[in-house]
């Protein structure tokens, strides 16, 4: 039977399921499911406390779209669920939109379909081609560099390392820039969805934003130089690229390259760390992965994305009213999508705790629920992960994750900060 959609009345959450506390994202991953999967039973979507009244201001906070079928409407429909003033949990400040220039995840229409345009004009079959010629290079370069390094842990050496030498190639950033830019990202991200102590604030205001300044600057200095003398790349192609007679000005390029830097860099990075992770768990997937690459690979990567989900959560903001599983929305209300519990739904996959790279269908929304968001970097990030994966399993090599990943307990992204791993040839 179905439950009349209710404005104005606020389904309660189990106690266990406070999304809104940081307490919940330090809880293991299991707990955290476990609590996902309780809230996708509810007849309606629960409401979460993000901050309590004051006699200045209400009190705020969001619905939590849990179910696949809430979070694939809500992405399709950006008139109603809308990215501004921004998709991140806090949401940008004013300033540092002013500053920084507006990210293609915080706009809406006009404006997101002219930049993502832009971009998509700039990706072309050629570029493209090159791009998958690169990456089956630098694939082959880290799986050499790892076996003569023997390093001990798996994201700085094999994880981190395919996807930013790929997106600097594809970018054309000059190698005396890249060290800095790679110290950049981790100050940028390393914090985003994780709970600081007020030491740690105190030790170090600002790092993530005076990184973000820095990469900007680089970015327009590239953008001016590729104006007067542009090569092949994809700096040049962002700044010449003809829509409606405009290309990325300096500000929107420092954008781009931050969220393709942070946003791409990170999330491949995180796909593959887990893959190790759980084609170690998982040895008879290891197995029939290598016994037929090219026949599994496509699968596995989707499986791998849909479990570990490296991008947990995007935020929407209501603009007009609508219903939705159950409750009516109004203008101004704030909802969390999170692709984490929609990857889980049983209504859609069959165990969705168990890792099967033979899976089909597949609908996961790692990349996103569809809509005018959609992530423009999945083509490359399935490529990069396919390439790595191709010559670490073309190899005679026992590799494996030796213990748990060190996870940060983000809200936002499914973040591996180390990985030890072992990569010893086979006995005889």
């Amino acid at each position: 039977m179905k439950v009349p959609a209710q404005q104005g009345v606020r389904q309660a959450h189990p106690p266990e399921a406070d999304l809104a506390d940081p307490a919940f994202w330090q809880l293991p991953r299991p707990a955290r499911l476990d609590a996902f999967a309780a809230l996708r039973k509810l007849d309606r979507p629960a409401y979460f406390t993000e901050r309590p009244a004051t006699r200045r201001r209400p009190a705020q906070g969001f619905y939590a779209l849990v179910t696949h079928a809430d979070v694939v409407r809500a992405s399709r429909l950006p008139e109603v669920f809308a990215s501004a003033p921004g998709v991140t949990t806090p949401e940008p400040a004013r300033w540092v939109r002013f500053l920084f220039g507006e990210s293609m995840v915080n706009m809406d229409a006009p404006r997101h379909t002219r930049h993502r345009r832009v971009v998509a004009r700039a990706f072309t079959p050629r570029l493209l081609a090159a791009a998958d010629e690169d990456i089956r290079r630098v694939a082959a370069r880290v799986v050499d560099d790892m076996v003569a390094q023997r390093p001990g842990d798996f994201v700085p050496s094999v994880a981190s390392r395919m996807p930013f030498e790929v997106i600097c190639n594809l970018m054309g950033i000059p190698e005396r820039h890249r060290a800095g830019i790679a110290d950049r990202i981790d100050h940028a991200s390393e914090n985003a969805g994780v709970k600081r102590s007020i030491g740690a604030r105190l030790r170090d205001p600002g790092r993530g934003l005076r990184a973000l300044a820095r990469m900007h600057l680089m970015m327009a200095s590239l953008g001016r130089e590729r104006r007067r003398r542009p090569t092949d790349d994809l700096i040049s192609a962002l700044v010449r690229a003809d829509v409606d007679g405009r290309g990325l000005d300096a500000r929107s390029l420092g954008s781009f390259f931050s969220l393709l830097m942070v946003a791409g860099v990170e999330t491949t990075r995180n796909a593959i760390t887990h893959a190790l992770t759980l084609l170690t768990e998982n040895p008879e997937q290891r197995a029939l992965l290598a016994s037929d690459f090219e026949r599994y690979a496509d699968g596995a990567v989707d499986e791998v994305v849909r479990h570990s989900t490296p991008i947990i959560q995007f935020r929407r903001t209501v603009r007009a009213e609508y219903e939705l599983g159950g409750h009516v929305f109004v203008p101004g209300d704030k909802v969390v999508l999170y692709y984490a519990s929609a990857n889980r739904d049983a209504s859609v996959f069959t165990d969705p705790d168990t890792f099967d790279i033979t899976r089909s269908p597949n609908p996961h929304l790692g990349y996103g629920g569809g809509g005018p968001h959609f992530c423009l970097g999945s083509y490359l990030a399935r490529q990069e992960i396919k390439a790595l994966f191709r010559e670490l399993l073309s190899r005679p090599l026992a590799l494996r994750a030796v213990g748990l990943p060190d996870l940060a307990g983000s809200n936002f992204d499914n973040r591996v900060r180390a990985l030890p791993f072992a990569f010893d040839p086979p006995a005889p």
